[in-house]
Formats: structure tokens, sequence, C-alpha cells
């Protein structure tokens, strides 16, 4: 019998994961990409499209399916896809609301099944409820860090290109091949555009509306001013490569400097609730009041309220914009 089961359990796990996989290849596919990418294109609004025809942003639309459309119509949540492809996660608008909701809601009812305190189970709820745009946020610092950090030899190997004779066009098809991502995928997104009859200087403003670097905006409009006056583009480059590589140098100093006061803010961030958890693992009964009483529990959302603000005042100090 034990033996019948465990087949049997054998077979539904190997044709969930055939299924699963199935489904993963097809979203992962360069098809599905492009439909998705030719989708935030036609529903972006108050945005540059790269030439878009209208005609076909129409037959876009039509195949969007409708709450993916009326969600993008709402501008909050347009601006908050938007964030979406910065970051760089493949999911949907609408997939992400659901992660929201779920984590949310989800929270929300376990705790209060479990300690029967709205109170606690409401914050709770709350801080699953922000989770996911945090780890948004952070793939999205993420992802600029690292187009940062690749971005000058990626302007190094056009300057190299330009002046070994090749094309401006062929210098980025080099960038989108060679350089690891995400500088690479976005140069190859804008190569792959140019080669559907947009000009190369439109598809390379175009990933400003993907990435928020200013680095970026630096090229794309020293490129801009090149093809309209000309110059010696490759020193250019070369200069603006140099310029990013020390203002990286000067950042990671400055990283060393205050980490301290980086650390300073963990530990007063950390502290009092370990404290709180520690005490009530000693000391059973101890905090009851502050659980249990109204002053109590005002006085516990006062001092989670004043905590994450010193902390983010904390963070505010220490971050230096260079």
């Amino acid at each position: 019998m034990l033996l019948i089961v465990l087949i049997i359990f054998i077979a539904v796990f190997l044709l969930v994961l055939a299924v699963y996989l199935n489904i993963t290849a097809v979203k992962d596919s360069p098809k599905a990409h492009l439909r998705r990418r030719l989708r935030h294109v036609a529903m972006t609004k108050g945005r540059d499209t790269g030439g878009l025809p209208q005609d076909v942003r129409s037959d876009i639309l039509k195949e969007t399916p409708p709450f993916e459309r009326f969600l993008n119509g709402i501008p909050l949540l347009c601006r908050l896809d938007s964030r979406l492809d910065r970051s760089g996660l493949t999911i949907t608008l609408a997939k992400f609301l659901a992660i929201v909701a779920g984590l949310g809601l989800g929270g929300f009812i376990l705790l209060f099944i479990f300690t029967r305190n709205i109170y606690m189970s409401l914050a709770a709820g709350i801080v699953l409820l922000l989770i996911p745009f945090f780890y948004m946020e952070y793939k999205k610092r993420q992802r600029e860090e690292k187009f940062t950090e690749l971005f000058p030899d990626a302007l190094t190997m056009i300057s190299r290109s330009l002046r070994s004779g090749h094309s401006f066009t062929s210098a980025i098809e080099l960038v989108g091949n060679e350089v690891s991502d995400p500088v690479g995928s976005l140069f190859k997104t804008a190569y792959d555009q140019q080669l559907l009859g947009l000009r190369i200087n439109d598809t390379l403003n175009n990933l400003n509306n993907r990435i928020d670097c200013l680095d970026l905006r630096f090229f794309t409009t020293a490129s801009d001013i090149n093809r309209e006056v000309g110059g010696n583009f490759a020193e250019i480059l070369d200069k603006l490569a140099d310029t990013i590589r020390e203002r990286i140098k000067v950042r990671r100093q400055l990283r060393v400097h205050t980490a301290q006061g980086r650390m300073t803010g963990y530990i007063l961030a950390v502290m009092p609730i370990a404290a709180f958890f520690l005490m009530n693992i000693m000391i059973p009964g101890y905090q009851k009041p502050l659980l249990h009483d109204d002053l109590g529990r005002t006085i516990l959302i006062i001092a989670a309220v004043m905590q994450v603000t010193g902390f983010f005042v904390i963070r505010r100090i220490i971050n230096i914009r260079i």
C-alpha cells in the first residue's frame, strides 16, 4: 500500500513538474518576451513609444487581456508597471498585484487565527504587503548598480570599435553580444529595434525608459549631439567612461567611510525588536500590558513608527549622492 502511494506521489510530482517546465519554457521564449515588450510599449501613455504606428498599437492592444488593459489604464498602476520593467522582474503587473494581495491578506488571516489580536494581525499584514515592493525596489537598485559598473566597459568597447573603422550600429551590436546583462540585453534590444526600421539614436533614447541611469542619459545625449554636429565621438566616449570609473571609485570610498553609520542604523532597528522577543521568552507575561491594554498597544504603534522614521533618517544622512 505504501509503495502504491509513493508511486502515485512521484507520478503526480513529475506531471506537475512537466507542466511547470512547459509553461516556463513558453513564457521564457523569445516570442513571449517580444509580445510582453510590445504590450508594454503599446499600453504606455505619455511617453515616447519609439515611432510605433497607431494601427500596430491598436492591434497589440486588441490581443492584450482586458484586465491587463484596465490595470494599465490607471496612471498609478501604469507607473508601477514601469518600475517593474526597470527592476528587471519578468512577472506581469497582475501577478505582482496578486502576490501583494495574497501576502497581505494571507498573513493577516493566519496571524489572526493563531493570536486573535487584530492589531498585531493588521501590522503583520501590512508588513507582508510591503515586502514585494521592497523587493522590487531592491532589484531595481541592484540592476542600476550593476549597469553602472558595466557601462564604462561598454563605452570603451564602442570607442575602440569606432576607432577600428566599424560603424556605430555595429558597435552597439557588439556590446549587445559581448557585455553581460543588464547592459548587453538593453543594447541588444536597441539593436533589434534598429533592425525593424527605427533610427539607432531613437532606440538608444528609448533605453532611458527602461533603466534609470544618469550615465546612460549622458551617452544618449552625446550620441544625439554627435549625430547633429559631428566630432570625435570615440574620444568623448573615452572621457565619459573615465569619468564614470572615477565616480564609482569615489562611491566605493564613501561606502567605506559610511559603513559605521549603516551598521548603527541596522543595530538600532533590530535591537528593540530582539529585546522585545527576548524579554517575552525570558519572563513570560512581562509584556502583557503592552499587548492587551489600549494604552500599551498605542505605545507600541508609536514606538514602531518612530523606529522606522529614525532608520530612514539615518539612511538619508549616510546616502551621499555623487
